[in-house]
């Protein structure tokens, strides 16, 4: 099991669910089940609407694949860097910006950090 803990202005304070790890499930899948309102347009890695930032809040860290939709929408927002990508892959380390409908849950705590007030707001 997995906490992911979503925080958002959106939000009147953060919320904490619980996530089983390896099921799949996308960031953005989670939230809908527990009615988290990340903004999202087309659930496929091509708008940029679902952007969050990404905590971790455990001790170990664990990447997710990024997929080619989401290595070229978060460079053309300036959100990650080649070296980014590169220790993702690599050392499966996870980069600070992920698309909500790209990033599957693993097994460690994190922090879903999201506007959802303007676009490509997840700072």
């Amino acid at each position: 099991m997995a906490n992911v803990t979503f925080s958002s202005p959106l939000l009147h304070k953060d919320v904490t669910v619980y996530a089983v790890a390896g099921d799949r499930g996308t960031i953005l899948s989670v939230a809908e089940k527990h009615k988290i309102p990340i903004p999202f347009e087309c659930r496929d890695g091509e708008c940029g609407s679902c952007l969050c930032e990404i905590v971790t809040l455990t001790g170990k860290t664990m990447g997710s694949m990024l997929t080619d939709k989401e290595k070229s929408l978060l460079k053309s927002l300036g959100k990650i860097s080649h070296a980014e990508i590169a220790r993702a892959e690599t050392d499966d380390v996870m980069p600070k910006y992920r698309l909500a409908c790209q990033t599957i849950v693993r097994d460690q705590d994190i922090l879903v950090k999201f506007a959802g007030d303007e676009p490509g707001g997840a700072e």
